[in-house]
């Protein structure tokens, strides 16, 4: 049985150019204590947008896997998939992300609803779980109002479930059930019952993600109150342990936080949340390898200054059509995004690198260029080849920041 371990880091590569680069760090904290499994993951849309297919990714993997003689475990996530489009990753991929966001809320069969309330019907009363301060209170209302919302999205995980199995077989992929998409985040009675859906579906999750309070934005940091974030994690964490041991759902079963990268100021209550509770995490940082490479292009010379230049000149012309598909996940101030006519590699770097100390740094001029990476695609080997040639710049680049702005923040005191 392919198992995930207790801390997972879902590492997105938009080119397919740095799995080295990304692989050494974590070659780099397993030399200094901390054991975090790497997981490359590429979504459907991404795919679509650059030209690539999933196989493209596994042999990223595999290849960056044989270059520096790694030895530990690591996988290939199907990223954001859903019935329509599982079968194009399911020879690439191990571990699959089943996108069911869009069904929640769907009216579900009259029947399904009826058998959840009747299994469900024994936790109904005050609630205690470990872990969580206030008691839960469950009424049969409440079941009814979870089963109307949540039940649905379990179904339809259950079927893409169910197709890769057939696929694959049962033991031979790590499954995730993904609502971070939702309006809302989930409650603790939500997520208590959305677990016990998918342990009656026989779905052996092994990370669920839900959506958190606050924005998590492309690239940059976490937007909303720090304290009810760390409040909502710890409680998911704790209704986690409880429902494995209620359910039967698979001990390593943890959560995970999606669109994780650069979201500095709740990796410390993360990082606690995994100390106190002796639980793992899987962070997914796809996006800012991207922005690394623009930085590190700028900084290796003038046509590679010159190419991410053009770039975002083009990408400010194209706002609306590179903008739309991400609306609901930036917050770009157009009028706080600068000319670059006059700027050298340097004042670029600074401008788009995520250093919150640097007085140069502009989330909006970075979150342009995050949703920008089709421009990049199409201007085809003009971009690719300034990313061969400055391959050892981007890639000191694209390692120093997994290894230094994320790795060691959230798994440093814990993954050892």
């Amino acid at each position: 049985m392919i198992t995930l371990d207790k801390y997972s880091i879902g590492m997105g590569d938009r080119f397919g150019r740095q799995g080295k680069a990304q692989l050494s760090a974590i070659v780099q904290a397993r030399d200094e204590g901390i054991s975090i499994v790497p997981v490359w993951n590429k979504s459907h849309r991404e795919h679509k947008i650059i030209g690539t297919h999933p196989g493209e990714v596994r042999a990223e993997a595999d290849a960056a896997v044989r270059a520096l003689s790694y030895t530990g475990r690591y996988h290939v996530d199907a990223d954001h998939i859903n019935l329509a489009n599982v079968d194009e990753f399911a020879a690439a991929s191990d571990f699959f992300t089943l996108d069911v966001a869009e069904a929640i809320g769907q009216r579900p069969a009259e029947e399904d609803l009826k058998k959840f309330l009747r299994a469900c019907s024994d936790y109904t009363g005050r609630l205690a779980i470990d872990g969580i301060e206030d008691v839960l209170e469950v009424t049969q209302g409440t079941l009814e109002r979870i089963g109307q919302m949540f039940l649905a999205p379990v179904k339809e995980a259950g079927r893409i479930y169910r197709r890769i199995e057939h696929i694959k077989g049962r033991d031979n992929f790590v499954t995730e059930v993904s609502m971070d998409e939702s309006h809302s985040p989930q409650t603790p009675v939500e997520m208590l019952f959305i677990l016990a859906a998918i342990a009656a579906e026989g779905i052996p999750a092994q990370t669920i993600a839900p959506r958190f309070t606050g924005r998590f934005n492309k690239g940059v940091d976490y937007v909303g109150d720090v304290g009810r974030f760390a409040r909502e994690f710890r409680n998911d964490v704790a209704v986690i342990a409880f429902a494995v041991r209620e359910f039967g759902l698979p001990a390593n079963l943890k959560l995970s936080v999606h669109s994780g990268s650069d979201k500095f100021s709740i990796y410390p209550h993360i990082s606690k949340s995994l100390a106190d509770f002796g639980t793992g995490v899987h962070l997914k940082t796809a996006g800012t390898t991207w922005l690394e490479e623009l930085a590190g292009v700028s900084l290796a010379g003038s046509e590679g200054l010159c190419v991410a230049k053009d770039i975002y000149r083009e990408a400010m012309e194209r706002y609306e059509e590179l903008c739309g598909p991400y609306a609901t996940v930036i917050d770009i101030d157009p009028t706080m995004l600068p000319s670059v006519d006059d700027w050298d590699g340097a004042m670029f770097a600074a401008a788009l690198r995520h250093n919150q100390l640097c007085e140069s740094y502009n989330p909006h001029f970075r979150q342009m260029l995050h949703v920008s990476y089709k421009v990049a695609a199409e201007m085809a080997e003009r971009f690719y080849g300034v990313l061969d040639r400055y391959e050892e710049e981007i890639g000191s680049c694209v390692a120093e920041n997994l290894l230094e702005r994320h790795i060691r923040p959230v798994f440093g005191g814990n993954g050892r």
